[in-house]
């Protein structure tokens, strides 16, 4: 983004992390090891402002937040595929059915169903108005 001046102006988070960058490199002697905070502060905000917007201000290797965000998002996709996202009980029909189905959302909203008898709810409509009620 273009300031009145002609410049290229960073947004202030970025901004406030180059000063972070810049004090560390000052105390340091040159090529010394990123602390591992700063890192973090730096792909977190490379996941909202983009990687280039904040590498390039940091003065840092475009490679190595690449590779970090990457990394995130490896972990990220094999946390969410661990999960099962369905799950299929069959009952044997053996006397009236009795269940207790409970769902946690990832916010942490809970929903317990408990019913007797032989007809089912309906999962579709009861999905979705908890789905709608967690917005």
């Amino acid at each position: 983004m273009l300031n009145d001046k002609g410049t290229i102006s960073i947004a202030e988070p970025i901004a406030q992390l180059q000063r972070q960058f810049d004090q560390f490199r000052s105390a340091q002697p040159h090529r010394a090891r990123i602390p591992e905070a700063l890192w973090q502060a730096a792909v977190e905000l490379a996941r909202q402002h983009g990687l280039y917007a904040v590498a390039h201000p940091l003065r840092l290797d475009y490679v190595g937040p690449k590779r970090r965000l990457a990394g995130d998002m490896e972990i990220s996709e094999k946390k969410k595929a661990s999960s099962p996202g369905f799950v299929e009980l069959i009952a044997s029909h053996s006397g009236a059915a009795e269940c207790v189905i409970e769902f946690e959302s990832e916010s942490g909203g809970k929903m317990r169903i408990q019913w007797k008898g032989w007809g089912a709810p309906d999962w579709g409509s009861l999905l979705r108005a908890w789905r709608e009620a967690e917005r």
